[in-house]
């Protein structure tokens, strides 16, 4: 067993390094007159950032033949679909005014582009790995109270300023120039020229620090303040209220000890009350003891995958425009924890005396992958039917099923494996009774959905800042680059759930319901339905993001996501309240 989990973490180490390391098609040093690769991305509505297409599904001229680039797992993920653009940006060489491409644009073309125009659509280029963004055209509703009586434009004209120090290049920026345009308003016939001009300046900023503009952007001093300033106020806040809950329950527990201590000779006269009086059911095993096991070992795996992304993070792995670290880094690092999840669960599962542990492997490799997997064929689906990059290409799909054949899998049954040859026996300080204590008549505040909705409340309210940030860059065009407040938030989230998790269970003994293995999960869980309400919210008061295909994406998506922290944090709930319960019956003398 110790074998297994020296391979597992050399493994680990090794697929961390290998998602750090990013492969390049140079080493960014370029001759006077050299080409430089500039690659056009994707287009798409600006409000809507699942929404996007192949640049050249759009009809624009391609001055030649179009090249695609080879991408990695990752950028492939991230909707990302370079091909070769029809502007030439060689190394220190300017233009003028320069002819990329003459194309005569048919009334469908002309339709096709006025549509664009109207849905506010961006470009994305990338040129020398910097990327370059631009809106394709301009609505004209100046003096103009009917949109019937909009005209539109497309822009034809790109302005190009690059900085560069010595043989590298350090920035780029890209204008578009605003008179030089074509009228797309009415279905006709016409003809474009799309030209360009490329100016460049030297600059003393060192090649290393080129990525600093994108991360500065996403974090000016004054909103870096405000930022700060309402992170702390809502843990200080948040940690004020958990302290004050802690102070009342170490209060109350040192006078129950205090009662159940003062007068052992005596108890037998005395009928026990309170969470003293159910030492013999509290550690009666849970139904559902396999789905309970899985759940737990899912949940380890996820918060094991939420660790190490935070290293990389930390370390500057993800930094802006690192095109599909992220991706490639979950996809990796779940491969690779899958067998803590397997390990975890038959270890658990064989504590609670259960017998069929292959089953119980199966549902552990199945509880979150299953549902994941389902939501993507349904949106990978859609996003087929829009055309959208979104849509997997069949190579990466395979792909990904070789690395759950051929890693994942493997893995979780080694886990299982290990955990079955353990022998861990579950360890409680009382015997449980043959037969289980009826539990008395509770008011309606104490029962299950009332209690996961207290539980979730705190710790929600400790992430509820954080989380506009978060969505603003994953669903949005921001770029979230402080990962030691997200750190920071993400241990206060880890406390807090544990804390109201293990305070909920002291009161559910205390009324003598000794059924909390399942309460102390789904509490701890609960943060996970809060975000999803939160998700309703973003959607529809913070966001403009609209249409059938991004609405199913954000929903489907972000579920998954939920999901993920329901089980997590559900791990860590029950965890905390186990701890919890082992110390206060080991604490009093239970016959």
């Amino acid at each position: 067993m110790k074998d297994f989990f020296t391979i597992l973490v050399l493994a680990l180490l090794i697929g961390c390094f290998a998602t750090a390391v990013r492969s390049d098609d140079s080493d960014h040093r370029y001759k006077d007159g050299n080409p430089v690769p500039l690659y056009a991305n994707k287009v798409g509505p600006f409000h809507n950032p699942s929404e996007t297409y192949r640049y050249f599904d759009l009809p624009f001229c391609s001055g030649g033949d179009v090249k695609e680039k080879k991408e990695a797992l990752g950028e492939v993920l991230n909707g990302d679909r370079l091909v070769s653009a029809p502007y030439k940006l060689e190394f220190k060489k300017e233009k003028e005014s320069e002819v990329a491409c003459t194309t005569k644009l048919k009334r469908e073309d002309v339709a096709k582009f006025r549509d664009a125009v109207k849905k506010d659509y961006y470009f994305q280029m990338y040129y020398d790995d910097l990327p370059i963004w631009g809106f394709i055209g301009k609505v004209d509703k100046e003096g103009k109270a009917d949109p019937s009586e909009y005209k539109y434009f497309l822009y034809k004209h790109i302005h190009f300023e690059i900085l560069y120090n010595k043989d590298r290049v350090i920035e780029i920026s890209a204008k578009m120039d605003p008179q030089s345009v074509v009228d797309l308003t009415e279905d006709k016939q016409v003809d474009a020229d799309f030209t360009y001009t490329v100016k460049w300046r030297e600059t003393d900023i060192p090649f290393e620090k080129r990525m600093d503009k994108y991360s500065q952007s996403s974090s000016q001093p004054h909103h870096l303040e405000i930022h700060w300033f309402s992170i702390i106020n809502s843990c200080v806040t948040v940690l004020l209220l958990t302290g004050f809950l802690a102070t009342i329950l170490m209060r109350v527990l040192k006078n129950d000890f205090m009662k159940y201590a003062q007068d052992e000779e005596a108890a037998d006269d005395q009928e026990e009350t309170g969470w003293k009086y159910i030492h013999g059911d509290v550690f009666r095993f849970p139904k559902y003891k396999s789905l309970f096991a899985a759940a737990l070992g899912s949940g380890t795996q996820l918060f094991t995958l939420t660790v190490f992304i935070f290293m990389l993070a930390l370390v500057g792995v993800f930094y802006p425009y690192n095109r599909g670290a992220l991706f490639t880094a979950l996809v990796v690092i779940y491969a690779l924890t899958s067998g803590i999840a397997g390990y975890t669960a038959t270890s658990f599962y064989c504590q609670l005396e259960g017998t069929n542990w292959v089953r119980n492997l199966l549902l552990t490799g199945c509880l979150f992958c299953g549902p994941l997997f389902l939501t993507f064929c349904f949106l990978n689906t859609v996003a087929i039917a829009y055309s959208a990059t979104a849509a997997l290409p069949f190579g990466t799909i395979v792909v990904i099923v070789l690395i759950w054949t051929l890693v994942t899998s493997p893995l979780l049954v080694l886990g299982g494996i290990a955990g079955k040859n353990s022998k861990a026996e579950f360890q409680a300080p009382c015997r449980t009774t043959k037969y289980p204590r009826e539990i008395p008549p509770l008011p309606w505040y104490r029962g299950t959905l009332p209690q996961m909705a207290m539980a979730g409340f705190l710790p929600f309210s400790a992430i509820y800042i954080e989380l506009y940030y978060i969505f603003a860059s994953v669903w949005g065009h921001r770029i979230y680059t402080i990962y030691s407040i997200l750190f920071i938030v993400f241990i206060i989230l880890l406390i807090v759930t544990a804390f109201i998790t293990v305070a909920l269970t002291y009161f559910q003994l205390a009324a003598e319901d000794h059924e909390w293995w399942w309460r102390s999960f789904l509490c701890g869980g609960s943060t996970g339905l809060f975000i999803y309400a939160y998700c309703l919210y973003y959607y529809y008061a913070r966001s403009d993001m609209s249409g059938f295909m991004q609405t199913s994406f954000f929903f489907g998506y972000m579920a998954c996501i939920c999901y993920g922290f329901f089980l997590m944090l559900g791990m860590v709930g029950f965890r905390a309240a186990l701890l919890f319960v082992r110390h206060i019956y080991r604490s009093i003398k239970c016959e």
